[in-house]
């Protein structure tokens, strides 16, 4: 009757109000289904999560976990939120491992390595969900290393992917022969591929490592421990010599190298751009340079810078003397890590808003974790 079309009308309305709602803090869709049963009912609606997530797309940022420069007395691990919400538990909170060391945070999943039951494993959890995978360890002895969790799931936006299947590809330079190794785990097979190897065929590496070696012992192809990009099926990271870039070709198994643009001395941090494309970010003095690889019609790639922003005024710093430096970024909302010596800062692309969000340390490398966090039933 009429109480039911009013009902019917007050609901679609309340589920227009809803949708509206910032993802970037879900503390208000964990309120509104606090007030009654009937909007309880709305928002924890399997049909509403998609919609939801559909109408906002990329997921928002909700915390991060942090890579030190030291391995000595580093702060307690913990989860960083960045939102109004409580920090959620670290992986290791249970109590059933030891030195967990965070590698990657990615489509709703965070990736560390831990000693459990005296032996080294990877662990792949959701936090929203509490849903918890351990992997063993790759057959590659490390020296030092960097890793990425992704989604596998075909055709996944990326938007809802808990609980689907998901592959990490591991990236390290070899204890015993110094060279750089990948394999990749797929949570379908449940097994690692067989290590490959950057000089496997690959005589203008090998001899670009002999000459490096042979004018600096410090050019040895040390795996840089940051932030890896991940695009499709490529998987990018970079080494400690002079900043190059290897790419990891998962369909064909096998890595090759790429050359950042040059009289880049910085540290750069790897980022996938709005069109898809391979990039980085790096300071220089008090400015920041956003690059990115293009590839033309006749299949050439080439560097281009696309963005400068000058630092000096907008991100805090205690010593003038000291140069801000880009520690990652998260993809998708546009926002990029700066670390000072005032602490760890946001930079929103967009607006450019500054905004701190935890204190000084010796940040290396931040790992975003993205996601939308709403209600269930």
């Amino acid at each position: 009757g009429p109480t039911a079309g009013a009902d019917g009308r007050a609901r679609r309305r309340f589920f227009k109000v809803v949708l509206l709602l910032p993802p970037s803090e879900p503390e208000h869709l964990f309120r509104a289904a606090l007030v009654c049963k009937s909007w309880l009912r709305v928002v924890c609606d399997p049909s509403f999560r998609r919609r939801y997530r559909a109408f906002h797309g990329a997921p928002p940022l909700l915390g991060l976990l942090q890579q030190f420069q030291v391995l000595q007395e580093r702060p307690a691990p913990r989860f960083t939120s960045t939102t109004s919400m409580p920090d959620f538990p670290y992986p290791d909170s249970d109590g059933q491992g030891k030195h967990p060391v965070p590698l990657d945070c990615r489509h709703g999943r965070v990736l560390i390595h831990m000693v459990q039951d005296e032996r080294l494993v990877f662990v792949v959890s959701d936090p929203v969900t509490g849903d918890r995978h351990v992997l063993p360890a790759p057959g590659i002895v490390w020296l030092i290393c960097t890793a990425a969790v992704f989604c596998a799931a075909d055709g996944c936006q990326h938007l809802d992917c808990q609980g689907g299947p998901f592959r990490v590809a591991f990236l390290a330079t070899d204890d015993d022969d110094r060279i750089v190794k990948a394999s990749v785990y797929s949570s379908v097979t449940g097994a690692w591929s067989a290590p490959v190897s950057l000089d496997d065929g690959c005589e203008c590496y090998a001899q670009h490592m002999r000459d490096d070696i042979a004018e600096n012992l410090h050019h040895l192809p040390y795996v840089m421990p940051r932030r890896v990009a991940v695009i499709g099926d490529e998987v990018y990271f970079t080494l400690w010599s002079a900043h190059k870039i290897v790419k990891y070709d998962l369909p064909n198994n096998c890595l090759s190298m790429i050359n950042p643009p040059p009289h880049t001395r910085s540290p750069i941090a790897l980022m996938v751009m709005e069109d898809s494309s391979l990039g980085f970010a790096c300071t220089e003095s008090s400015s920041l340079y956003m690059w990115s690889r293009k590839v033309n019609s006749e299949a050439a790639a080439e560097w281009v810078k696309c963005r400068s922003i000058e630092l000096e005024t907008i991100v805090p710093v205690v010593d003038p003397d000291y140069q801000p430096f880009v520690v990652g970024s998260a993809e998708g909302v546009g926002v990029i890590f700066i670390n000072t010596d005032a602490g760890l800062f946001t930079l929103e692309l967009k607006s450019g808003r500054v905004r701190k969000v935890d204190e000084p340390a010796q940040y290396f490398s931040v790992l975003p974790y993205m996601s939308f966090y709403t209600p269930g039933p």
